[in-house]
């Protein structure tokens, strides 16, 4: 063997080792950033598994490589905003089967555009703010919670135009409009979002008409106390005694003739 293939055998072999040693270090470093309680393993990206894991909040360490994040079957209560932020690379988020009822505004900023699915099913939400899922390219699963159907869940409803069967999986639990109530959203054939309006204009209504109603009364009563202070003048008048002439009066009239 010559100097030239003795040098490329080692080279080769310090590659290879070289990128060994890398490997172990970018594993050991993934490790080390692993949450408490949850497992971190490399299948198509970082994956960490946090379910189970008795969490009552989302974790702030969540190493910004993840790929795959699994929150469920915790007691998570809440998604408050920003918190997925750094996590540029995520594409799927799963926090069903928690205790969910708070979803932020900004709960999915940083992640909109990367998210590829996210699984909401099972919580207690009952509303979220109109904007919360707005942006959002993944497809969602939001069915099996206590969903009220109002103005602000027909605006996120159609937020999501690209999740229409995610939608579809909405069942009121209640609702504005009581016959909603235990039907599938999208299947009310109803727009919530003028419910309101009418409710102020009947509310507007019963109000001018009630002004109204006491303007003529108070101008019936008015006229009626007016006719009864005039009759009562008339009588007082008529129960006067008539003035009577004098003597001198008459002769003078008389002298006149």
């Amino acid at each position: 063997m010559n100097l030239v293939d003795l040098w490329l055998t080692r080279s080769l072999s310090m590659c290879l080792l070289l990128q060994s040693f890398v490997l172990m270090i970018l594993c050991f470093h993934s490790a080390s950033m692993c949450p408490k309680g949850c497992l971190c393993s490399h299948t198509g990206g970082l994956n960490v598994s946090c379910s189970n894991a008795n969490l009552k909040e989302i974790p702030k360490d969540l190493p910004p490589d993840t790929s795959l994040l699994y929150l469920d079957s915790n007691q998570i209560t809440s998604i408050p905003n920003e918190i997925f932020k750094d996590l540029h690379q995520l594409k799927v988020l799963n926090l069903s089967k928690n205790i969910i009822g708070f979803v932020d505004e900004r709960a999915f900023k940083g992640v909109a555009e990367t998210l590829q699915t996210l699984d909401l099913s099972d919580n207690r939400i009952k509303t979220v703010h109109k904007n919360a899922f707005s942006n959002l390219k993944a497809k969602a699963q939001i069915a099996n919670n206590p969903w009220h159907c109002d103005c602000t869940l027909q605006q996120v409803l159609k937020s999501m135009v690209s999740n229409h069967e995610s939608a579809n999986s909405v069942i009121c639990k209640t609702s504005e409009l009581e016959e909603h109530a235990g039907r599938p959203f999208l299947k009310a054939d109803a727009d919530l979002c003028n419910l309101p309006k009418k409710t102020t204009d009947y509310a507007m209504l019963v109000t001018m008409f009630g002004w109204f109603t006491m303007v003529i009364s108070y101008v019936v009563y008015y006229v009626r106390q007016n006719q009864e202070d005039a009759r009562r003048h008339l009588e007082y008048l008529k129960s006067l005694p008539s003035k009577q002439k004098k003597p001198d009066e008459a002769d003078d009239i008389s002298t006149v003739v």
